[in-house]
């Protein structure tokens, strides 16, 4: 079980990203999570091949008035990743986040996710309903393996099996809008966490855990979710962005199956793709911050 940690160089003097590190062992890994502001607490996480980073634009709007904790999955970020792909697990990953929010004693967290942070957030939030308040969703859908996959996603799978050194940067790009106007310090800010090869295990096994067949692993844990969230009764917002092709769709899904997310506005964030936090971090966050005060 080789592990390894980005040298802390690779993090100096990035771009609009000031925050403190906190580090706190997990299960015998270490974990990277920012923690500003202070009040009700967002738990902000990530997914494929990003890291906190990405909520940068929303960390300063939402933790003027709340405290925000943005985790790094094991393998992403400042957090300890393995070297090899069988390490990785939807296990594992749950079972880091259970440990975290137990170890911070963290509860009334309002739970905001997107991508690959989804089905994993939305599993512990079926599994410890009672430390949550609230629930944001963005760009993100629930692998159950009864329902055909998109052919948009099928071929990033196939792309991601093939190529373990995942060109990082360009997998941003090609995630947003409009990525060529994105600067190259910030693509390099995601690129930070990943040195070489050896450290992209995690973000090449990532797209090779989603279920996509009834019997895969993470299949039923899929399903028992999904009945979940269809009794979910606290405040949800569904917010997804209008230019992501891998999650269209899915709004409709979530909104349908959430009771209380009928009760909210149907939101969409107009000309950002897949990574729309990176694209328009500072209209989501006031959404937030508006979802909450009337919830």
């Amino acid at each position: 079980m080789p592990l390894i940690r980005t040298p802390d160089e690779r993090f100096h003097n990035l771009p609009d990203f000031p925050f403190v590190p906190h580090y706190i062992e997990i299960n015998g890994l270490r974990v990277h999570y920012v923690d500003e502001g202070k009040g009700e607490i967002l738990l902000c996480l990530h997914g494929e091949p990003t890291w906190s980073y990405l909520y940068r634009k929303m960390i300063p709007i939402l933790s003027a008035k709340h405290r925000v904790i943005a985790m790094d999955f094991i393998g992403f970020g400042r957090s300890d990743k393995f070297t090899e792909q069988s390490e990785y697990s939807f296990k594992m990953h749950c079972d880091t986040l259970t440990g975290f929010i137990k170890a911070l004693s963290i509860n009334q967290i309002t739970l905001v996710v997107q991508d690959w942070s989804g089905p994993i957030g939305l599993r512990l939030l079926s599994e410890m309903p009672e430390r949550f308040a609230r629930l944001v969703i963005m760009n993100t859908w629930l692998p159950t393996g009864d329902v055909p996959v998109g052919e948009a996603f099928l071929k990033w799978r196939h792309f991601a099996k093939n190529t373990p050194d995942l060109p990082i940067g360009q997998v941003i790009r090609m995630g947003m809008a409009n990525g060529n106007k994105i600067m190259p310090e910030v693509i390099a800010a995601y690129e930070a966490p990943f040195p070489d090869v050896s450290y992209k295990a995690g973000a090449a096994a990532w797209p090779l855990l989603v279920p996509i067949h009834y019997d895969d692993l993470g299949a039923a844990e899929m399903r028992q979710t999904r009945d979940f969230l269809s009794k979910w009764n606290r405040p949800a917002l569904v917010m997804f962005s209008d230019k992501d092709p891998i999650t269209h769709g899915a709004d409709r899904f979530f909104r349908k199956l959430i009771p209380s997310a009928k009760n909210q506005p149907e939101i969409t964030i107009k000309d950002a793709g897949h990574f729309l936090q990176e694209e328009k971090g500072e209209e989501i966050a006031q959404n937030i911050i508006e979802f909450m005060g009337r919830s």
